[in-house]
């Protein structure tokens, strides 16, 4: 009895705290539930976000563009005038007569100040040069051997696996050859400077007899409309003439300019014939099986769309349906 005495407080405790956490519960599914927001307005609210967003992408694109422009058209530099190259449609390849040409003129001219230091002699191979001239021409160089056992480093012959030397030993020794200027190396010209191969055309072929009215060329340099600042360390070194070609072609000056760009341009991106060939070989490939994936689809699933669901409701013994 006294124990049943003593729980009887104990029950009505826990009652009453059960009873207030219910109410409290209800009251706050209440309000949760009143001040719930409509699905109508949550789309609204995101339809505006989402619109807000791209206005602000597209206003951004309007006023700066896709690219990044210096501060005024003297550091910029002219716009280069763009020109159709072949070897920039998706189904045409380099010229590799041009190619040749421009490796020529290279050697001759370019060489003498720029360097190659990404194009190794084996890349020449198939596309410039025969295995034999490629050769002949690394066995041209010497190159260091590694240290033999009294540590001493000897001289060897060029191999196709090396790749092009360079004019100078180092940075130094080039800038005290060009009067403190440093000739950039020519692997990735093309893919460095905006413009590509129209600006290398135009810088190349943009050099006039005299600079203009109120052109001020600082000491040492020659003016370029298309090099920004219009103040370049690099004299014109292409004239008509200056190189014979062996297949008898004019060397113009804008000749030679098209053939050393082309092949600067094979220089950056050596593997585009072969990206290009390969990437018609995923376009073909791909567009077959999906040609077969779209027949396989409508043939499997031809027995599921092509069914009918018809109700058939059941009737009582006096000839009317039962509801």
């Amino acid at each position: 009895m006294l124990a049943r005495s003593a729980m009887r407080p104990m029950r009505a405790f826990a009652s009453a705290r059960n009873g207030a956490v219910q109410i409290s519960k209800r009251a706050a599914s209440s309000s949760s539930g009143s001040t719930a927001e409509s699905p109508l307005r949550l789309n609204i609210a995101a339809a505006a976000a989402t619109t807000v967003a791209a206005g602000s992408i597209a206003w951004y694109y309007h006023l700066y563009g896709p690219n990044a422009h210096a501060m005024t058209p003297a550091e910029e530099g002219l716009h280069p005038t763009k020109y159709p190259w072949v070897h920039n449609q998706w189904f045409k390849s380099f010229d590799h007569q041009a190619l040749r040409r421009g490796f020529q003129v290279y050697r001759e001219v370019c060489a003498s100040c720029h360097s190659l230091s990404r194009v190794p002699y084996r890349t020449l191979v198939g596309s410039i040069l025969t295995v034999d001239e490629a050769k002949a021409l690394a066995e041209e160089n010497e190159y260091d051997t590694e240290p033999n056992d009294q540590g001493e480093i000897e001289k060897r012959p060029g191999k196709l696996s090396d790749y092009l030397p360079s004019p100078y030993p180092n940075d130094e020794a080039a800038r005290f050859a060009n009067n403190g200027a440093l000739p950039p190396d020519l692997s990735l010209m093309v893919k460095a400077r905006h413009g590509g191969c129209d600006y290398i055309f135009n810088l190349l072929t943009g050099y006039p007899d005299e600079p203009p009215a109120g052109a001020q060329v600082g000491a040492g340099l020659n003016f370029n409309p298309y090099f920004p600042g219009t103040g370049i360390a690099m004299a014109r070194v292409l004239f008509d003439g200056v190189v014979e070609y062996e297949d008898e072609t004019p060397a113009t000056t804008s000749q030679m300019a098209k053939d050393v760009t082309e092949f600067l341009n094979w220089a950056a991106e050596p593997e585009m014939d072969d990206r290009k060939r390969m990437g018609m070989k995923v376009l073909v490939i791909t567009s077959v099986l999906f040609a077969m994936s779209v027949w396989v689809k409508r043939y499997k699933w031809a027995w599921l769309k092509s069914r009918k669901i018809v109700y058939d409701p059941p009737k009582t013994g006096n000839g009317k349906t039962r509801l």
